[in-house]
């Protein structure tokens, strides 16, 4: 007499198991922590953002006749993209007791017609261009003017004096914060990816090495098994990413640290969470497949490794490339290949500039890419979760019945 099939229908174990795992992680510690000091890092970089963005290359102090050269310093710093305060002392001896105790960089002396200044030991090699460059300024106007011309006249001139340039196609205009946006886009999913993802295949090695997958798979199917564990763990680690980017974004704008509009701060978040999502969902199959072929915990990081060297590779060129070459060419064609979009994509959104029919590709692919991956996952979890002991190589796992 055969056994009967007492496995339900078809959703309502996947979210069983989905349930199960979203109840079982919101209570757990690592998960409570992780949280916390994500939110710690997101916090504590806006404030660093807010005090580099606010802050100045050097401070200089003016005093006497040298305090007329106060603005031509200031503006002359902007032409070589510094950023030089100053600031009026009473008197000499003031300025030099501030220059001593670490209060200014360096003090403008002297009558006003030629750079003198003092230091405490040496001039920042930054500093000691822009004032170069104010010095060479000060001795042409000295040499219009005794030559009889008007050197806010020729001064205007050649400020006017300008390159014209005419580009093929125009450049996309990448602000400092921006980029910043783009580097932490990328951080988040890496470690959401990272840390969720291994999750799955940690989950499925511990229900493996209790035989409490045996249990289950009496009542529902494999592949519905993998799914609700995926859909659990996707779930939870969703909640994190929107907690944090929400809270990162409200840190920004309360600040001061971000500057860029609300729609823009908003459209990184959304576009932060659509990427997590399918870059979770593309690879934490990937990885309870994975994690099927192994029955020690000790073993899942050996079993995982190669789908980990793809998320660390996308990580690794975007976040070392793409904040000093927003615009390269290996990181665009990269963000359109799917095993490395999930990691590239969201960071180049972030700062900008990506045409739409990159972003609407690769979504594209990735979305075409994670069918096949579902069928091919399910028939090594199938073929492989039943088996402990030794580890079930992939080849046998592919071709099992």
């Amino acid at each position: 007499m055969s056994t009967p099939d007492v496995r339900m229908g078809t959703w309502a174990p996947m979210w069983l198991v989905a349930s199960r795992e979203i109840t079982t992680r919101l209570r757990s510690k690592a998960y409570i922590v992780s949280t916390v000091v994500l939110l710690v890092l997101i916090v504590a970089s806006v404030v660093v953002m807010k005090l580099i963005s606010g802050g100045s290359d050097a401070t200089v102090g003016v005093t006497g006749p040298a305090s007329s050269l106060a603005a031509p310093l200031e503006a002359t710093a902007k032409t070589i993209d510094q950023n030089v305060a100053t600031k009026q002392v009473p008197d000499e001896a003031a300025g030099r007791q501030q220059v001593a105790d670490g209060s200014l960089d360096a003090l403008l002396v002297g009558d006003g017609t030629r750079i003198e200044v003092v230091v405490k030991k040496d001039l920042d090699g930054k500093l000691r261009n822009a004032l170069n460059v104010l010095s060479s300024q000060l001795a042409l106007n000295q040499q219009i003017t005794d030559l009889g011309g008007d050197p806010a006249q020729v001064g205007a001139a050649v400020a006017n004096a300008k390159v014209e340039v005419r580009p093929l196609e125009q450049p996309y205009d990448y602000s400092g914060q921006q980029l910043a946006l783009g580097a932490i886009a990328g951080i988040l999913v890496y470690l959401s990816l990272l840390l969720n993802g291994q999750s799955v295949a940690q989950g499925v090695v511990e229900e493996k090495s209790s035989r409490v997958v045996e249990l289950l798979l009496s009542t529902i199917r494999p592949w519905q098994l993998m799914t609700g564990k995926v859909l659990g763990i996707g779930a939870v680690g969703l909640m994190q990413m929107l907690v944090i980017g929400v809270v990162g974004i409200v840190a920004g704008l309360a600040t001061g640290a971000l500057t860029i509009s609300i729609s823009a701060a908003v459209g990184t978040v959304v576009w932060l969470i659509v990427w997590f999502l399918l870059g979770f969902l593309m690879y934490s199959i990937v990885f309870a497949a994975l994690g099927a072929l192994v029955s020690r915990q000790e073993d899942v990081g050996g079993a995982v490794s190669p789908a980990l060297m793809f998320i660390i590779a996308g990580y690794v060129v975007g976040i070392s490339v793409l904040p000093s070459d927003p615009g390269n060419s290996l990181a665009e064609v990269l963000s359109i290949i799917p095993v490395f979009s999930p990691t590239l994509m969201p960071m180049r959104l972030a700062m900008g500039g990506v045409p739409v029919w990159e972003a609407v590709l690769s979504l594209a692919l990735v979305v075409a890419i994670i069918p096949v991956l579902v069928w091919l996952a399910a028939r090594i979890y199938r073929n492989a979760v039943m088996r402990t002991g030794a580890k079930v190589k992939l080849r046998e796992a592919l071709r099992a019945a």
